[in-house]
């Protein structure tokens, strides 16, 4: 058998575009964060300002991290796992770069409109309708590309990563796409085309796998390429990687209820969504168990390898965060977390812990490659970003613990004649040294970014065109 370098190549460009994208929307959405940390640290950073009060700047805050930062680490990513693995070019390039510049325009309408109070109301879905019928389309196409360039493989098998890929970007086009059916009453205002508790299901069910399939299984995809490239092993079980994506992607749409424990919402329905999530601990383990066995005889590799590192550190994280989402999807424990810090301790441990750290990693495996250089401006940079985005994680999700819990055991304490035993003041009084860990933490992460982005720019600025097309050239292994 031998190997032939094609005269055709992959489409690095639209790849560098939203890899360099990442690190540019992952600083300004953490930055954003860290500031409204600060908000609820000293009030006065509200500025007495409609547009930055931390109402309207939160929800900007989640738009960046989860769909500017994250979502550009996974076309980046998905576009070059399946160019790679089918060894074929993208079907098209110019869709390709629509996807590019149509994503980062519904960004830059997020950016806009967001501060200015023009807002669904719904949560990780506020875009009103002419954004969210951009981002529609922008994401058929998408799909397009992606699902067009597997169906013109070179290879006869479709490799795992592309199998998460693919279901992440068809559930988050029927998610989006039902959660925003409304009716326009002006350019910036619409109304849910549905009513009550009806609305609030299909929000959660959208809002839960927005999580499920977004921040979940596309990243699983990400995470079947490139932890095995990285430790330069073998995925663990093969097996076990089919087992687990057609059980989570079976369970996962189920899970959504969970978030109206206590509501208006029928109590069988909340209950199978509180079965469904404890359930889905299992193909959640089985994930995190297939990434980190894959290291069996290549953990002397943490030593050295910081962007290994990463990899592997996002994995545990993401076995932690699994386990705790179905843990506070039990009623008897949600009655105690719901409403607190509890939650959005939980949300950051997979928000950072998991989606941020794999992505850095893989955008720091690719960004040599992209580029046509052996290896990143400095391996010294990478290290001293694991720390910061570590420690940053650990201190974050600590201080909202403790917080979450101590709110939760405040706000149910009831005096011997059925009053309350603290009002809720004394609950933000207690919160505050939480909040100004949280602000703490969240400054270490995005400290990190900075270091990233100076690393990605003295890589690109020495990058070598030369051999960075070459790297770019197919290679067809059996060709003769």
């Amino acid at each position: 058998m031998s190997t032939a370098i094609s005269p055709t190549a992959y489409n690095y460009k639209v790849v560098r575009q939203f890899a360099i994208m990442t690190v540019v929307w992952g600083i300004l959405g953490m930055g954003l964060g860290v500031f409204i940390a600060s908000q609820l640290v000293w009030p006065q950073l509200n500025l007495d300002l409609p547009w930055t009060s931390f109402g309207r700047l939160r929800p900007l805050h989640t738009n960046l991290v989860i769909f500017a930062f994250g979502g550009c680490a996974l076309f980046g990513t998905s576009y070059y796992v399946v160019q790679r693995t089918c060894q074929t070019r993208l079907i098209s390039d110019s869709m390709a770069a629509f996807t590019f510049w149509g994503w980062q325009a519904v960004i830059v309408g997020a950016l806009i409109t967001l501060p200015m109070g023009f807002t669904t109301t719904k949560e990780y879905a506020e875009l009103e309708w002419p954004l969210a019928i951009l981002l529609a389309i922008v994401w058929v196409t998408y799909a397009l590309v992606f699902f067009g360039t597997i169906v013109k493989r070179k290879t006869k098998h479709i490799y795992v990563g592309n199998w998460f890929y693919g279901a992440f970007i068809v559930v988050t086009a029927m998610l989006h796409i039902v959660n925003h059916i409304s009716l326009p009453v002006s350019l910036f205002k619409s109304y849910s085309a549905y009513a009550g508790a009806t609305d609030a299901m299909i929000q959660w069910w959208y809002g839960h796998n927005a999580v499920g399939f977004f921040l979940t299984t596309g990243f699983l995809g990400m995470m079947y390429y490139f932890v095995p490239k990285q430790a330069e092993r073998p995925i663990y079980s093969y097996r076990l990687s089919i087992v687990h994506f057609w059980a989570l992607i079976t369970l996962y749409i189920w899970a959504g209820p969970h978030h109206l424990h206590y509501t208006a919402l029928p109590d069988w329905a909340q209950s199978l969504g509180m079965v469904m999530s404890i359930i889905l601990l299992a193909p959640s383990w089985g994930g995190m168990i297939n990434g980190m066995m894959t290291l069996s005889g290549a953990w002397h590799k943490l030593r050295t390898d910081p962007i290994l590192r990463f990899l592997v550190v996002s994995l545990a994280f993401y076995g932690m965060s699994t386990f705790e989402g179905p843990m506070m999807a039990i009623k008897t424990v949600n009655s105690l977390s719901h409403y607190t810090d509890w939650t959005i301790g939980h949300v950051h441990a997979g928000a950072l812990g998991w989606v941020a750290m794999i992505s850095i990693g893989a955008v720091y495996h690719m960004i040599p490659k992209l580029y046509g250089r052996d290896q990143m401006h400095s391996v010294g940079l990478i290290n001293a970003h694991f720390w910061l985005a570590t420690i940053g994680t650990v201190l974050y999700i600590a201080s909202m613990w403790v917080n979450g819990i101590t709110q939760g055991l405040m706000w149910r304490a009831i005096n011997d004649d059925g009053t309350l035993t603290y009002s809720f003041v004394e609950a933000l009084q207690a919160s505050h040294p939480g909040f100004i860990v949280r602000a703490l933490g969240g400054a270490f992460f995005a400290s990190g970014m900075l270091l990233m982005a100076y690393n990605v720019f003295r890589t690109v600025r020495a990058a070598n065109p030369v051999q960075a097309e070459e790297a770019a050239k197919i290679v067809v292994v059996g060709a003769h």
